[in-house]
């Protein structure tokens, strides 16, 4: 087997604790290059996990010959910049989310993808995760009947000053972060899409950045009630509510750092429930295996640009709805 060589865009922590693991667990994968501004930094975590090579620039590691695709986990206002770089230079992108702050960035890295025949994805790894395909089977064989509701939440609590996460200018805020999660996660097990969107968005003044947000999203069929929070209480949690019954997801987004993935399915007198557990499940792995394997020209299924300019739409329009008292389009 031919291993896919993943270079890093920067020493961030998501990278050092979940991605470069990943990329370390996969079975067609290694960690060929790091690169950071910083040629030390590169070099210090080049040799923590083996890897090869580090490069002092992001230039640098894109034109070498030494690595096939690259993972960006950079802050997200440069997510767009250095993927299209990656795209341009020949390079598979993998980027973290959001890929991008608005929709409409989103068509340049679909035409550079398409004009450099290489893969640019979204990094969400949920998609990867067999939880959501149970939920999705789970629905759509009509194990809760007709869905109604959909309730979700996200939530942790960060006031550091310096922390991306609160910089508006490096694309901070809990929208970007968070709230991407019961969006997208509603449409993978739903495969429906929203229509119409309210809400509330609170910013704090201290950081100018979004908080707080309560939405509530129209798709036709069923509501969607969320809020996400970078000032509130730990948690996390997805509930779909049918006619016949229930379906309780824990630890939806996160497995293993906010509790042990399982699925329960209630039935409509709730005298009864049956509980999905998933063991052993390392969705970061997943990701980075399907991503490999598609590289490779495999037939699994990427989260695709396309995917990501509609999951961006909803997060536009919730900023929108957040600033007017009605519906917003998506």
């Amino acid at each position: 087997m031919t291993l896919f060589r993943w270079g890093v865009l920067s020493t961030a922590r998501i990278g050092r604790e979940q991605l470069i693991p990943a990329i370390q667990d996969a079975s067609n994968s290694i960690v060929s290059a790091i690169a950071s501004r910083e040629l030390g930094r590169a070099r210090d975590l080049a040799d923590r996990f083996g890897a090869p090579h580090a490069f002092g620039s992001y230039d640098e590691l894109l034109q070498s010959d030494q690595v096939d695709g690259v993972y960006i986990p950079l802050p997200t206002s440069q997510h767009v910049e250095w993927a299209l770089k990656a795209a341009q230079a020949g390079k598979h992108v993998l980027c973290e989310k959001p890929i991008a702050l608005h929709a409409d960035e989103i068509k340049d890295l679909i035409a550079a993808r398409d004009q450099n025949n290489v893969l640019v994805s979204e990094a969400f790894m949920v998609q990867y995760h067999p939880q959501w395909a149970k939920v999705h089977d789970l629905i759509k064989n009509g194990a809760i009947g007709r869905l109604r509701q959909v309730q979700g939440a996200f939530a942790y609590f960060n006031i550091d000053p310096d922390n991306m996460r609160n910089k508006p200018e490096l694309g901070g805020g809990a929208l970007p972060d968070i709230g991407v999660y019961p969006t997208v996660t509603t449409r993978i097990a739903t495969g429906q899409e929203p229509l119409r969107v309210r809400a509330s968005v609170e910013r704090d003044p201290r950081f100018g950045t979004d908080t707080y947000a309560s939405i509530s999203a129209d798709f036709g069929d069923f509501n969607l009630d969320f809020y996400c929070s970078t000032q509130m209480a730990l948690r996390q949690e997805m509930v779909f509510h049918g006619e016949k019954g229930y379906i309780e997801v824990t630890a939806p987004f996160n497995a293993g750092d906010y509790g042990h993935a399982s699925i329960t399915l209630h039935n409509q007198s709730h005298d009864g429930a049956e509980t999905f557990r998933f063991p052993g499940v390392r969705q970061y792995r997943n990701l980075i295996e399907t991503f490999a394997d598609v590289a490779a020209g495999g037939e699994n299924v990427l989260f695709s640009l396309e995917n990501s300019v509609r999951n961006q739409r909803l997060i536009d329009a919730i900023y929108r709805a957040g600033e007017s008292d009605g519906w917003e389009q998506v």
